[in-house]
């Protein structure tokens, strides 16, 4: 899953208002073995205030109007990608949900919301979409920086049976679900690792797999690297780490870094 940010805030640096820019970031992302891309109109950093409604979908509106120009120019890197590529919208509030979905082509919606009613699967379900379910707690955009977890990964189990079961109440298949143990999202350094040590514990809800791992803060607290962009390296190591334990759906920055590794995986694992 390659990560396209039309908006001016990006953690990484990485983000344009310049739909032009956006649609090429995902045309490369995409020549690069990319199967999913998910696209941002506002930071998910949790000391932002969020952006207004109608400028969320504008932007939204600006990138998805020519999702179509970003694979017809290109080919699929090998057989395994998936082809088309799938669009992911990452949102949380229902009016953006339903106005995003309204526009066709989003097949994904990336709920960093944490699901706190079933709004938001009531329309993935009404629109033939997957929906991401992220654990997390409290408001998003906020900082939950001392956010304590006596069993992170017993909560984030009962959580995601809660949240199985609302989403599924309000029409939603079960197949159409995504679980995202929500790295970085009220949990520490130690909260964090604890998580991807223990990642495989989730396989037993039987769904998708994402860990969106791409530069995260844990990364540059363990390697003491501020800077996110220097921190690719690490991010792989992580992919290695969570696709040895079940993950399936790796959201990163640097596609073909990500590529190259899940394929060198992917062969010895898979080797007769």
């Amino acid at each position: 899953m390659g990560i396209v940010n039309v908006n001016d805030d990006s953690f990484s640096g990485d983000g344009t208002l310049d739909f032009e820019k956006a649609v090429e970031l995902a045309r490369s992302q995409v020549a690069a073995g990319a199967d999913v891309i998910d696209v941002g109109a506002e930071s998910a950093r949790t000391n932002r205030t969020a952006v207004p409604v109608e400028e969320e979908l504008r932007r939204f509106a600006g990138f998805i109007e020519r999702w179509e120009d970003v694979w017809t120019e290109v080919e699929a890197r090998d057989e395994a990608q998936i082809w088309p590529p799938v669009l992911s919208a990452n949102t949380w509030r229902p009016q953006v949900v339903e106005g995003v979905l309204r526009m066709g082509k989003v097949e994904i919606i990336n709920d960093m919301g944490a699901l706190p009613d079933d709004r938001n699967a009531k329309a993935c379900a009404l629109h033939g979409a997957a929906l991401l379910i992220m654990h997390s707690v409290g408001e998003p955009k906020t900082p939950h920086l001392h956010q304590q977890w006596d069993d992170v990964m017993g909560a984030m189990e009962r959580f995601f049976e809660d949240k199985l079961r609302l989403a599924q109440a309000a029409g939603l298949d079960a197949d159409s679900i995504i679980l995202d143990p929500g790295i970085d999202f009220a949990k520490q350094r130690d909260d964090n690792l604890t998580a991807f040590r223990n990642l495989g514990r989730l396989r037993r809800f039987g769904r998708p797999i994402l860990v969106p791992i791409s530069r995260k803060s844990v990364i540059g607290e363990v390697l003491d690297l501020p800077d996110p962009t220097n921190r690719d390296a690490g991010t792989i190591a992580c992919i290695s780490a969570c696709m040895l334990r079940g993950a399936e759906i790796f959201r990163v920055h640097h596609v073909e870094a990500a590529w190259q590794a899940v394929k060198v995986l992917e062969a010895i694992d898979h080797a007769p």
